[in-house]
């Protein structure tokens, strides 16, 4: 059976239906053999059976009204089967009485006997010609089982001339050498034609499955192929993936630097020198506080000193706030429970709101981009809901799933309309949506007029580390 279950399909089908085919040929040329064996051993039984009526039923018509023969009809009867051609056919010879007596037998012995009613006897008693062959196990075939293995045993009515009267039963054994050279030749022709009826049609299933299986093995050939191809381009797929991956990684940490190092910048350059002029001008104002000198359109120089104050100092605050806003604090070393409190409280001390903050199961590290990530999330999520809501309600949700961390910012202000928004080319959204899918996450936002705002972002838990972090 294992061995069956290795071969390919064409082949399992070519030798199972071989075996059908084969066990179909066997059985059908069996019962064509069996059939014709029985229509040859029927019509030689009726030919003969019509000779025997044409020549012994002359001879038993006495048989009407008498209940055995008379010496001279039985010797007439001797003579027939022994000196005619119908004696050399006819191996045996016996005629039966109603009461199942023998009346005559071409062995002396058996006349006068009486056995058992059998049902070819009856069955011809009622008129048919029956015929068979025999074993000659019956009682009656004692002297036949001495001198054959076989013969054809038949039984045919006679009739009383002229009606359809049966007065006695004739029976007659045949031997079965020209039956049997006959039967072999019919069968040998019928076997013939269920061979080559059941090759031709093995043949043309072989022809057909096999140009079928051909076709299946060259589209299976072309299949892998095309499968091998797929999984190639799969792999660079997922190796140009992992490399976009990697570099956005190290873009986001880069951006970082780079608003690190500017926030440094302003805040050591133009900071210093607006800090520095801020107090020049305060000394002169100070020193000119008593001009009174008018310079154009009624203003004195003071008022002008004081002007360029209040408008340095407004310069320096706002570069010190942008200053602020770009630098990221240090949060290479913190767990991203801890990062979410630092955004979270970070924006408390600014704004003088209240977070519900709210964490679940988390991992105690994650990569550096998915910290910066998560803290400039928090950081844009809230701004927005403060300054668009009113921070009214906000909440902060975090956990992690299925190796995601997974962030949700809610508040319960008046909302907005997410395609509407999306239209005016605002950036917030925008830019937090491309933050978190830069690295492989997920980013959407539930809200409508009246109803709050819900952020919902997932972000892998691990990515490419940025080398030097």
């Amino acid at each position: 059976m294992f061995a069956f279950t290795r071969l390919s399909l064409a082949r399992q089908f070519l030798l199972a239906s071989f075996i059908i085919l084969l066990t179909g040929m066997l059985i059908i040329g069996t019962w064509v053999g069996r059939q014709i064996e029985t229509g040859v051993v029927n019509r030689t039984a009726a030919v003969t059976a019509l000779y025997v009526d044409s020549f012994i039923a002359p001879h038993l018509q006495d048989l009407a009204h008498a209940d055995q023969l008379d010496a001279e009809h039985l010797a007439s009867l001797g003579s027939l089967l022994s000196d005619t051609p119908l004696g050399q056919r006819i191996a045996a010879f016996k005629i039966w009485g109603a009461d199942g007596q023998i009346l005559y037998s071409t062995n002396p012995v058996l006349i006068g006997r009486k056995f058992p009613m059998r049902s070819a006897l009856a069955l011809a008693f009622a008129g048919e010609v029956h015929a068979r062959i025999s074993d000659l196990t019956d009682l009656e075939n004692e002297y036949e089982r001495t001198q054959w293995s076989r013969l054809i045993e038949t039984y045919a009515p006679v009739r009383v001339e002229g009606t359809s009267t049966i007065v006695a039963v004739s029976e007659f054994y045949q031997t079965t050498d020209d039956l049997e050279r006959e039967v072999r030749a019919a069968q040998l022709r019928s076997w013939l034609i269920v061979v080559t009826a059941t090759l031709a049609m093995y043949l043309l299933l072989a022809g057909l499955v096999g140009r079928a299986s051909n076709t299946i093995v060259t589209q299976q050939n072309e299949l892998r192929d095309k499968v091998t191809q797929l999984t190639n381009l799969l792999a660079q797929n997922e190796q140009l993936h992992e490399r976009v991956r990697r570099a956005a990684a190290r873009a986001t940490a880069l951006n970082e630097r780079f608003l690190r190092r500017l926030s440094a910048d302003l805040h050591d350059g133009p900071g210093q020198d607006l800090g520095l002029a801020l107090l020049r001008i305060e000394a002169l104002a100070e020193a000119c506080a008593a001009c009174v000198v008018a310079v154009s359109k009624g203003r004195t120089v003071s008022q002008d000193f004081r002007t360029v104050q209040n408008a340095l100092q407004s310069a320096l605050g706002d570069l010190r706030a942008i200053s602020t806003g770009l630098r990221l604090p240090d949060i290479g070393d913190l767990s991203p429970a801890e990062t979410a409190e630092r955004a979270v409280r970070d924006y408390e001390r600014k704004t003088g709101q209240t977070v519900a903050l709210a964490l679940g199961p988390l991992p105690g590290e994650a990569a550096l981009p998915v910290k910066i990530t998560l803290y400039r999330l928090l950081q844009e999520s809230l701004g927005n809901g403060f300054r668009h809501a009113g921070g009214i309600g906000q909440r902060v949700h975090l956990a992690s799933a299925g190796g995601q961390l997974v962030a949700e910012i809610a508040d319960t202000g008046k909302g907005f309309d997410p395609q509407i928004l999306a239209g005016n080319g605002r950036l917030g959204l925008a830019g937090m949506r491309e933050r978190v899918e830069i690295l492989g996450g997920t980013f959407e936002v539930d809200s409508a007029p009246g109803r709050g705002t819900s952020v919902r972002a997932r972000l892998p838990l691990a990515v490419p580390e940025v080398e030097g972090e």
